[in-house]
């Protein structure tokens, strides 16, 4: 029920994953305004939380809300991940109220793909869950990932960066420096050492962690970047008959990188640390996207991922 174009979409969506990669979706909403939903399990809920509701508020307040449902269907097992393009915060209230942190998590992160040109994407983690972090807790964000890297792409021992003003150990915050000296010490993990914004596209490393607040500028910064590049590019080219040959002439090598770019294709971020699967797609979500999402859920439900970020944090909790 959420998303600048829900229900609609997300629907539209959820038909695609089935008849193009074989998904199975439970739709969860309120029936009367859900349109053609045949082929498809609904799940009713009578509430739904609006993009502007307060997130913390809405969830324990809405508890027949679509979000709420969805979470729910995931801790008992009839579901194996939860896709929500709605309101971020009430979406990751939900799953971290319903579903539970994994055991010794202190906070849930965002870990969101950034198109790394040539090879896997890198995990960008926090993409906006804690505004406010502590140098444990960034730590903790650097193994969850780490977890999710191996088990998406089948990365044996992900290469993780600090992301920093500066290459040097001495550069950065309070937090940086002090979240550097706990990541070299950590056998663990494989510490790069820091990296600098222009290093997220294309990135020497497989993740990159920093706090919520400077994740999510970034995020948005790259992504603003890439819009205005594209639009450029496609104004420039169509300018007059040379512009538009020499166009006809590059399309077929831009448009696949244009396509990686694309947020829609990217299948949307995945809240690590839970007793299970949520995945947070983008507020403007096409089909496409939700598509992409259901797909992402369903690979992260084969890979295991859930058992990998508990050993990652408690290696004797083995699920």
């Amino acid at each position: 029920m959420g998303g600048d174009f829900a229900p609609s979409e997300i629907v539209a969506g959820a038909r695609r994953a089935k008849a193009e990669l074989g998904l199975e979706a439970i739709l969860v909403g309120v029936p009367e305004r859900m349109g053609d939903t045949s082929g498809f399990e609904v799940f009713a809920c009578t509430e739904v939380i609006e993009m502007d509701d307060d997130p913390g508020a809405s969830v324990r307040k809405k508890k027949d809300s679509s979000l709420v449902r969805a979470a729910e269907l995931v801790r008992d097992g009839k579901a194996s991940a939860m896709v929500s393009a709605g309101n971020t915060g009430a979406t990751m209230a939900s799953a971290l109220l319903r579903m539970g942190r994994l055991p010794g998590v202190v906070r849930p992160c965002i870990v969101t793909p950034i198109p790394n040109p040539g090879t896997n994407p890198t995990a960008l983690v926090d993409a906006g869950a804690n505004s406010e972090c502590t140098p444990e807790m960034l730590v903790q964000f650097a193994k969850l990932a780490s977890a999710y890297m191996a088990a998406h792409h089948n990365l044996s021992s992900p290469k993780v960066g600090l992301l920093s003003i500066g290459e040097e150990s001495s550069k950065g915050t309070p937090l940086v420096k002090e979240t550097h000296e706990l990541l070299a010490n950590d056998s663990s993990l494989n510490f790069f050492g820091n990296v600098e914004g222009r290093d997220l596209i294309p990135s020497p490393v497989d993740v990159v962690v920093t706090d919520g607040f400077t994740g999510n500028v970034a995020l948005k910064t790259l992504e603003g970047s890439m819009k205005f590049l594209f639009t450029s590019l496609l104004q420039a080219v169509g300018t007059d008959e040379s512009t538009k040959k020499a166009g006809d002439t590059l399309a077929p090598y831009l448009l696949p990188i244009m396509n990686m770019l694309t947020p829609e294709n990217q299948g949307g971020a995945m809240l690590l640390g839970l007793e299970g699967i949520c995945i947070i797609s983008h507020g403007s979500s096409n089909a496409t996207a939700i598509m992409n999402a259901m797909r992402v859920a369903d690979e992260m439900d084969k890979a295991g991922v859930v058992n990998k970020m508990r050993l990652a944090i408690r290696p004797d909790q083995e699920g």
